[in-house]
């Protein structure tokens, strides 16, 4: 697994916001697309692409996208 793919399917949760925004520094929660319904449709692509089943606890103590990449490598193993 890699971040750049993940940084790409994590973009694909989001319609409006410009996939060049998307880095492993992206801070999600103050991207003004980032709700409730983006965080639920995160969570079902790490479980569909990664098998990782996220709880709401794992997407609050990520800040970055590489944190929350580093929590589904963390559940991974």
């Amino acid at each position: 697994m890699e971040i750049k793919e993940f940084i790409s399917n994590f973009a694909d949760q989001f319609e409006d916001t410009d996939r060049s925004v998307f880095t492993a520094q992206t801070r999600f929660r103050d991207l003004d697309e980032w709700s409730s319904l983006i965080a639920l449709s995160v969570m079902a692509m790490v479980d569909e692409e990664y098998e990782v089943a996220l709880k709401g606890n794992d997407v609050r103590n990520a800040h970055t996208v590489e944190d929350l990449f580093k929590i589904v490598l963390k559940h991974k193993q």
